[in-house]
This record gives C-alpha cells, sequence and structure tokens, in this order.
C-alpha cells in the first residue's frame, strides 16, 4: 500500500464534492484527473479505489448531515435514543415518508454515487494500459473494488429491500427505466461477486495495509448477507411484505449461513477470541488493530472521518455533557438491563437490585456504558440532581451541571464504548480539555471474528446443532467474562439474540437484528431511563421513568426509496406502506 491514510484523506474532499451531486448518475467531477491518465497509471487507479473506500462509512450515520457525522444507527435501535432535545433524528416517531427519512435521508444516493464510481472502473479497467503495464497489481484492485460494489449492496437491501442491480456504468443511450431485482436476485449477486474476489484477495494484509480488502473481508461480508437473509424478516410465512422485494425462499437458506461462517471459522482456526482480564482491557479492543478484526476502516491523526472535522469523533459526541461532551447518543435502560450479572444470572432474577442496578453487572457493561458513578476520565460520572443545593451540589453532568445542558443524558446512561480515555485532560473545573484530539490508530470496525462466531452459533441453532451453537456461542460470552451458557431450546436462541445485543452493541448491528428477528417489541416500546436523586446525607438513589414513546410502524422494516427517484423512474415500485 502506498500511503493509504494519506491518501484517504485527500479523496475524502474529492468524494464528498461527488457526493453532493444530487443526481446519482451525476459524477463526472473526477474527470479532472484526466480520465486516460488515470487508466495508463496502476497508481492512480489504486487512488480511484482508495476513493470508494469511503463507502465503507464509519461513526457517522450520513456526512451529508451536519448532525449525521456526529451519531450511528444506535440512536434509532433499541440500543440508545438521539439524546439532545429528544430530537426524532429518524423520523421513527413522526413517520419515515418518501420525502424524508430524517437523517437517513441521501443513504440512497450515496450509496448508488459509490456503485456508479465501481461500475465505471469495472467497465474499463480490463482493457486499460495499467492492466498491461501491471497485470497482478490491477487484478488485484480489480477484486477490491468488486468487493466495495458487494459491501455496498448488501447494506442497500438491509435498507430497501431488492433494488436494480446494475453491473455497468448507465451511458446516455441506455435505458433508465429501471426496475428492481428481486432480494433473493440480490443476495445471489452479493454472494457470486464475494466468491470471486475471495480467491483472489490475500487472505491477510500487512499492518501497513491495515484497512484494505482481504479474503477474510470478503467471507464475513458473505456471512452477514446470508445469515441475514435466511432471518425470519425474509421468510415468506412472516415477511410483513409476502413480495420477492422482500423473501428469501431457499430451502437451504441456514446451511448456507453456517457454511459461510464455517469458511471463516476454518481459515482463523476456531481459534479462541482475543482474551481479556477485565472491563479496561476488553474497551481497548476498540482502539487499535488486532487480529480479531476482520475489516475496518482505518483511523488516524493523518486522517479525519469528515474533513478536517474532529468532533465527528466519538470522544466529543460520546462523553457526558459535564466532561464537555456532547452526550449525543444515550443508551435506554431497556438496553441497559440487557447486560447479564457477572454470575451469569439477568436484571429478572433476585440477584439484581433494582435500587443499585450498576452493582455486580458483568464485564461488558462497565467497558461499554457510562452511569451514575462510572469512573471515567478522572472523575466520577454525575447525573443526579440534588435535593438540597445548600448541602450537595448539583451533578456535574445533570441538566444543572457543567457544559452545554440540554446535552445532559435523558436516561442516566452515555456510551463509553469507542472513547480512547488518553484524548484529552480534566481539567479544574471538571471538564475535559482536548475532547477533539486524534487517537492514533483507532478503527471503526465494521467486520470482526465474534460476529463470525455468533452468526454461526444462530445457523447452527436454526438447523438443529443445539451442541455445535452453544460451543460458538460460549466462545464469545467466555472472552467476556461469562460463565458457561448451558441453555436449550428457545432459551438458548434467546442468549444468542442477547449476547449479540451485548457483544456488538454500537457497532451498528441492533437496528438490523432486531428488524430481522421481528422482535418488535425491542421496535416500539417506551424508552425508559434513571433519574438520579441526591439526598441530603449523600445518599444516590435512582427511578425509573418513560423518557418517550416510540411507536413501531410496519412498513418502518424498511427506509422508503426518496420520492424523486421514483418520479424519474416510475418503473421503480416504492416499498410497502408508503
Amino acid at each position: 500500500m502506498k500511503n493509504l491514510k494519506l491518501i484517504y484523506a485527500l479523496l475524502t474532499i474529492a468524494v464528498f464534492s461527488l457526493s453532493s451531486c444530487n443526481d446519482v448518475l451525476d459524477v463526472e467531477a473526477r474527470d479532472a484527473f484526466a480520465e486516460d491518465l488515470i487508466y495508463n497509471d496502476p497508481e492512480q487507479l489504486e487512488r480511484l479505489v482508495y476513493t470508494v473506500y469511503n463507502s465503507t462509512e464509519s461513526w457517522g450515520v450520513n456526512k451529508r448531515q451536519w448532525w449525521g457525522r456526529r451519531f450511528n444507527l444506535e440512536v434509532g435501535s433499541y440500543e440508545a435514543i438521539f439524546n439532545f432535545k429528544l430530537l426524532d433524528q429518524f423520523r421513527l416517531r413522526a413517520g419515515m415518508t418518501p420525502g424524508t427519512v430524517g437523517m437517513l435521508n441521501g443513504k440512497w444516493d450515496n450509496y448508488w454515487d459509490y456503485v456508479r464510481l465501481a461500475n465505471e472502473f469495472l467497465d474499463k479497467v480490463d482493457d486499460s494500459a495499467a492492466m498491461e503495464k501491471d497485470p497482478e497489481t490491477v487484478t488485484l484492485l480489480k477484486a477490491e473494488m468488486r468487493f466495495l460494489r458487494a459491501n455496498i449492496y448488501s447494506k442497500l437491501i438491509r435498507f430497501y429491500g431488492g433494488v436494480p442491480i446494475l453491473e455497468n456504468a448507465l451511458g446516455l443511450d441506455d435505458d433508465f427505466a429501471l426496475t428492481r431485482n428481486s432480494y433473493e436476485e440480490c443476495v445471489d449477486f452479493i454472494v457470486s461477486e464475494l466468491n470471486d474476489v475471495a480467491t483472489v484477495l490475500p487472505e491477510t494484509r500487512p499492518g501497513g495495509e491495515f484497512g484494505r480488502a482481504t479474503k477474510l473481508a470478503a467471507l464475513a461480508v458473505k456471512s452477514r448477507t446470508l445469515l441475514y437473509a435466511a432471518s425470519k424478516l425474509h421468510d415468506p410465512a412472516f415477511a410483513p411484505s409476502n413480495d420477492p422485494l422482500y423473501v428469501y425462499t431457499k430451502p437451504n437458506k441456514w446451511q448456507d449461513a453456517a457454511d459461510a461462517a464455517k469458511a471463516i471459522i476454518d481459515i482463523v482456526g476456531a481459534r479462541d477470541l482475543i482474551a481479556v482480564a477485565n472491563a479496561k482491557e476488553y474497551q481497548n479492543l476498540f482502539l487499535s488493530p488486532n487480529n480479531d478484526i476482520l475489516f475496518a476502516r482505518p483511523y488516524s491523526a493523518l486522517y479525519y472521518d469528515f474533513g478536517t472535522d474532529t468532533n465527528s469523533l466519538p470522544d466529543q459526541t460520546f462523553s457526558p455533557s459535564g466532561y464537555s461532551g456532547w452526550a449525543l447518543a444515550a443508551p435506554t435502560h431497556n438496553f441497559a438491563l440487557q447486560f447479564n450479572m457477572a454470575d451469569g444470572t439477568t436484571t429478572n432474577d433476585a440477584g439484581f437490585d433494582p435500587n443499585n442496578p450498576n452493582d455486580g453487572r458483568e464485564m461488558r457493561y462497565y467497558a461499554d456504558l457510562n452511569y451514575n458513578g462510572a469512573e471515567f476520565r478522572g472523575r466520577k460520572v454525575q447525573y443526579f440532581l440534588s435535593e438540597d443545593v445548600t448541602a450537595n451540589p448539583h451533578g456535574l453532568d445533570s441538566p444543572e451541571g457543567l457544559g452545554n445542558k440540554q446535552h445532559s443524558s435523558k436516561t442516566g446512561y452515555n456510551i463509553r464504548k469507542f472513547q480512547d480515555e488518553s484524548v484529552g485532560t480534566l481539567n479544574e473545573e471538571g471538564m475535559i480539555d482536548g475532547l477533539t484530539g486524534i487517537s492514533p490508530e483507532r478503527p471503526y470496525i465494521l467486520y470482526r471474528l465474534a460476529e463470525v462466531y455468533l452468526n454461526y452459533a444462530e445457523a447452527q441453532y436454526h438447523l438443529g446443532n443445539e451442541g455445535v451453537a452453544t460451543t460458538y456461542l460460549n466462545k464469545v460470552s467466555s472472552r467476556a467474562l461469562q460463565p458457561a451458557i448451558t441453555a436449550t431450546g428457545n432459551d438458548l436462541l434467546e442468549s444468542i439474540k442477547r449476547e449479540r445485543r451485548i457483544e456488538l452493541c454500537f457497532e451498528g448491528h441492533n437496528f438490523f437484528d432486531e428488524r430481522r428477528w421481528m422482535n418488535e417489541d425491542h421496535l416500539g416500546f417506551d424508552v425508559k431511563g434513571l433519574q438520579w436523586t441526591k439526598a441530603t446525607d449523600g445518599t444516590e438513589t435512582s427511578q425509573e421513568v418513560t423518557v418517550v414513546e416510540r411507536p413501531w410502524l410496519t412498513q418502518h422494516y424498511y427506509l422508503p426509496l426518496p420520492a424523486s427517484e421514483v418520479e424519474k423512474a416510475p418503473t421503480m415500485s416504492q416499498n410497502f406502506g408508503y
């Protein structure tokens, strides 16, 4: 790799000037590089591929929106809400429409911008002078581009169901009356592409090429795609709309999903996940490259996630308000109760004391969440309001505390996961100076081995192989210092789902997991929080409250296609319910 990190910095500017175009076909801005020169030079082709690596995204759900650069899908999932003024950023309460899906506006255009770039490259690369000069290098670049396009398609069908399969860039003389392919056809296309490129891509990359596509990355995208396809949401017997745009009918779907995960497991030798001794070591797994990561967006001081806007980083955007943070995502108390006790019992069991909800919890609770009393960045988190300010002041992170008080947590929680606590310095006032500092190696993890083990466990459960499912479930749960899971039947399936919620939290999974499981109790629900009070004697107590009600509308299993797209191409059918 020739300085991928620096090139990422330069090309971020180029790709976002491209992405500002309203028409997904209007992507000729890159021609300023002189197309003949690009396709003559393998190095220039490599830079073009790096541009499309921006399609992998990062902590921000939508880089076209100021707010959207600073939070992700967690605020529309069971995990969390958007905290600032409780704004309905995804219109889950107001109702999505083809005219607006809130901060998800532009997703459709953005993904197709990158598909178009990939297709233009793939149309021309085989006959290029660069291919003649260095066929080995350019063939690998071609495989990377096909991988990136397949990954984009995998995301498109999660949001929209079946979409048009475009393997070539449209020209002026082409028919723009596009129709949507079936969901099953899209899955087949994605899997076929990934199968092909997996034979070309290297199994691993040297450290200097962290973030480039590998065989393991391609197989991980395939594993997730097939697991989702096999799920209840796409089963014709349960799908909210039994239409080819949404259903998957293959009889061997769970075996295919299991086989896809097993291909990765065989390569890595079914090894254990990286061991940790405590919450701090677990938290550190998300701050630098490691062998459990199969594919990630690299990130360093050499380039930023969005231009030069360091305020899109989790240290600033996730920290509680009293630390100079914006606390944009507030985990729900509903979700916090999914974390077990240290002994493996649940918060529904007698060992959980609702009056002391932070005591005796599993290790990941302390690694992933900030809660009242958590030791964080040099002091305790203080969400409480004081009964008597002459006896005790209000908490520093409360609505009467430090910082922008509108950012104080409405649920009594903030996200700790992904934060590099070496960034920033506690000042005398109790706030943090320097939260916009750059963590030197922190990646945005897209696919990792723990997910593959959980994919395999879920697929094997549905195949009736509970022993195998339990083995791989425990590879994840035991690494988190939980006792061995011995559940069977439906209890085992619920254990697999709980483990996905906790192990993969805030990584963009839950928004889709609850949908594919069709778990509507976790899609429409009363968002609960804890209100903390400090008594005159210094005792801190909490009360469970309803923060906001989130309804569930069946059409929200998918986003609507933008109204402008359906108007331009009436042959593109709109998603059901819109």
